[in-house]
């Protein structure tokens, strides 16, 4: 049977998603080996930092590509956040430190949520990764309970999101909305947030996602709103 288009680019996607964890994998053992030197020592973590960027797309590309082949599921179960939180600080702590680029998180440490485990993390994940390339010197990963839903806000003092993003009431429209090229923000990852927080539900409740600039610290924030 011949292969369609839509398979054989989730396959490519795959096959480029090993390749990548190769790289990382050889960067990790290069950058972890006292006996190797570098004329700047930034170098092999700021390649370190493009490659996560471009496997965390790939795994928003596959996810959107299985979202409408209907074929991503969900597996919600209880989870503690700053638990979550610990394990995404290992994931972005290295090379934010070689941006120069300080990453904390703030919760209560018994602060528990019902979501996709892997799904949120990859956002997490993916936004930290975003938030790198516009924060001067802060990230800061932060949950609260709000109206029912778990908060999850990852939010920089870069510049912001831009103004055409912020001004309009609904989300999904923001996303079709805002020339990438413009406003420097790609909109793969909110995109991709959108839909996984839309994937949660709780009753008549449904996840949803929130921009805005100037929370707790005065670049871009994002926020992750779960029921």
């Amino acid at each position: 049977m011949a292969m369609d288009f839509s398979d054989m680019l989730a396959s490519s996607i795959h096959d480029i998603k090993n390749s990548l964890s190769l790289i990382s994998t050889t960067l990790a053992e290069m950058i972890g080996n006292d006996e190797n030197s570098f004329a700047d020592s930034r170098q092999p973590s700021l390649l370190q930092h493009e490659v996560q960027r471009v496997n965390h797309n790939l795994v928003q590309l596959l996810s959107l590509y299985k979202l409408g082949d209907g074929a991503l599921t969900v597996d919600i179960d209880e989870h503690n956040i700053e638990e979550m939180f610990i394990e995404c600080m290992a994931n972005n702590r290295t090379v934010c430190l070689a941006l120069g680029v300080e990453l904390s998180y703030d919760c209560d440490p018994m602060l528990n949520g019902f979501f996709d485990l892997e799904m949120v993390r990859s956002v997490i994940d993916s936004t930290i990764g975003n938030a790198r390339r516009y924060a001067k010197e802060r990230i800061q990963v932060s949950a609260r309970e709000d109206s029912g839903f778990l908060v999850i806000r990852i939010e920089d003092d870069g510049r912001g999101f831009p103004p055409e993003l912020l001004h309009r009431s609904d989300t999904n429209d923001q996303l079709h909305a805002v020339n990438p090229r413009a406003s420097g923000r790609t909109r793969l990852g909110l995109l991709f947030a959108e839909k996984i927080s839309a994937l949660h539900r709780s009753g008549e409740r449904k996840g949803h996602i929130e921009v805005k600039n100037g929370c707790s610290l005065p670049g871009g924030c994002f926020e992750l709103w779960l029921p």
